[in-house]
């Protein structure tokens, strides 16, 4: 009898689990989106369609394949500088195009005449959290304080206050997290296009990544690169010159 109590337990306990489990499970998810090779603007998963009770982007949608107007937006994601992220921004202003910036803090204690230079050339820079934790996990008033201390280190170092865009870390996020975020009164933007350029041990091949870029292109475009990487610090002047060729125009994301 003993042991049929224990057992049931035990049962009852996993089966909590279970559904404790899956309930964080359900309520955490990781960006992305169905691209295509008709340069059609992607499609979400239905289950993220409440994104858009948040204030949150992904695509430009009044600039559609419908469109006559070709609007692309340029949008990096940055830590850290290792001469690449210069390098970004000498070709961003020898090419008159503005770029979006999300920023951590790291950059900004070390590199604060960087930042500052993003800002001086006409780009804009953005919070992407002071410390690139998940937003997920983060409770309520742990989520306000990454946002807040960026926020408050990026006018101590610049004088300026900060554009309110959000970029979620690694694209993880939840329905509670956007909601914060939005009563913060900022605006999310997530990414249409993306690849696999954060690891400077492995970047992929130069003709490679031109080639898969300009191959899901389409209007209203928000593509995600990481301005650290050596291949993107290469390609971007021929990529900024394919895309005006094509007739797009360069806007930042808090034009959204």
């Amino acid at each position: 009898m003993k042991l049929i109590k224990t057992i049931a337990i035990i049962c009852a306990a996993s089966f909590v689990f279970c559904i404790t489990s899956s309930a964080l499970a359900g309520d955490c998810y990781s960006w992305y989106c169905k691209r295509n090779k008709e340069h059609l603007q992607p499609e979400i998963d239905p289950q993220m369609k409440f994104i858009e009770d948040f204030d949150c982007y992904y695509v430009d949608k009044n600039h559609n394949s419908l469109s006559d107007e070709k609007v692309v937006y340029l949008t990096f994601d940055a830590g850290y500088e290792n001469g690449n992220i210069e390098k970004i921004l000498d070709t961003l202003k020898s090419e008159n195009v503005k770029g979006s910036f999300f920023i951590l803090e790291n950059l900004l204690r070390k590199n604060p005449e960087l930042v500052c230079r993003m800002v001086n050339d006409g780009n804009i820079v953005y919070n992407h959290t002071a410390t690139h934790k998940d937003i997920s996990k983060l409770k309520k008033e742990e989520l306000e304080k990454e946002i807040k201390n960026l926020e408050e280190l990026f006018k101590a170092k610049t004088g300026r206050e900060l554009t309110k865009c959000f970029r979620p870390p690694e694209g993880k996020f939840s329905r509670e997290s956007l909601e914060i975020v939005s009563d913060m009164g900022y605006k999310t933007v997530f990414w249409s296009f993306a690849y696999a350029d954060w690891d400077n041990s492995k970047q992929p091949d130069c003709d490679f990544a031109f080639e898969k870029i300009i191959s899901n292109m389409h209007n209203g475009a928000i593509i995600l690169l990481h301005p650290t990487s050596s291949t993107n610090a290469t390609i971007l002047p021929k990529l900024i010159k394919y895309l005006k060729a094509e007739g797009y125009s360069f806007e930042t994301v808090d034009n959204l």
